[in-house]
């Protein structure tokens, strides 16, 4: 984990990859709840009998619960002591670039593209954010996400 005290110290960073997440592991329970809370059940996920006689060989993960992953990747990864709350801004850009299969370890790597001041001393970033699969080379999801920080 990277620590840094001020929103000003982290905004000194822009243009670098500032940190690497921690590596986690993506079960058949999550993908199952996951499928529960948005309603997508569609059988490469859900359906582990068929989906090993399917093109994957095994389940795989919903790109959208890749995607749900990255505010605990970036909490794994980042911390500012002196920044009270974090708020999901959006998405400028994604990219399912690669299947997850069930069981799956993944982490996220994270640059910091830009930093934008708000009013009250608080800021927009624009994180741009590959999540890798252990022991595979192509990413399984690129993103550009904003975040906005509070003191």
């Amino acid at each position: 984990m990277r620590v840094f005290d001020t929103l000003t110290d982290l905004a000194a960073c822009v243009g670098q990859e500032v940190a690497t997440s921690d590596w986690l592991t993506v079960t058949q329970e999550q993908i199952n709840l996951f499928a529960q809370a948005t309603g997508d059940h569609q059988w490469i996920h859900t359906d582990v009998e068929r989906a090993q006689a399917g093109p994957f060989g095994t389940p795989i993960a919903h790109g959208f619960l890749t995607l749900s992953l990255l505010p605990q990747m970036m909490e794994s990864a980042v911390q500012v002591k002196q920044s009270g709350m974090g708020v999901n801004q959006g998405l400028n850009k994604v990219r399912f670039t690669s299947p997850v299969p069930v069981g799956s370890r993944l982490r996220a790597r994270l640059r910091l593209e830009s930093v934008h001041w708000l009013d009250g001393g608080g800021c927009q970033m624009v994180w741009g954010v590959t999540v890798e699969r252990h022991g595979q080379t192509k990413p399984v999801c690129v993103a550009e996400i904003l975040a906005r920080r509070y003191p």
